[in-house]
């Protein structure tokens, strides 16, 4: 029986992981295999690649390489969602898609919306013109310039 786990006649081929791993717990107990590295190394050789390398890339989950429960949870699951990935993609091979055309003697109703009354848009006043000063600047400079001139005669 060693010499079973040696070679590759355990591996898991074409078997589920259910399969597999009852025949290889089945075979490292008869063998008495107890250390659990020894077990992920011999457990993670005899699994299909594809399900190996997904387990062994893990970004997040990633079992250690000495938990074997670990490791058959992990595999147990992955192949059960690729067996469910490959019912539902023969389903979609064997349904032949056709769009059905329906003809009606009717056409289809339409349906109205009707949106309320829209809004008045709200009025801005117009700005008002700008409002002279009481005073402009050059009535001012005549004032003075004609009191100068009064005070020169003085003198």
């Amino acid at each position: 029986m060693i010499n079973t786990l040696e070679g590759t006649s355990y591996h898991q081929g074409g078997r589920t992981v259910d399969n597999y791993l009852d025949n290889f717990q089945t075979l490292v107990s008869d063998v008495g295999y107890t250390d659990p590295q020894t077990l992920v190394v011999k457990f993670r050789r005899g699994l299909k690649l594809g399900i190996q390398n997904q387990i062994a890339t893990m970004l997040y989950g990633r079992p250690a390489d000495t938990d074997p429960d670990t490791w058959y949870r992990a595999a147990w699951r992955i192949d059960q969602a690729c067996l469910a990935n490959e019912a539902f993609q023969s389903v979609l091979r064997s349904t032949p898609f056709a769009p059905t055309k329906t003809v009606s003697a009717r056409p289809p109703p339409m349906f109205v919306v009707r949106l309320p009354p829209a809004l008045p848009l709200p009025v801005t006043p117009k700005p008002l013109p700008p409002t002279l000063s009481i005073g402009v600047p050059m009535d001012i400079d005549a004032t003075r310039k004609a009191r100068s001139l009064s005070l020169r005669g003085c003198y």
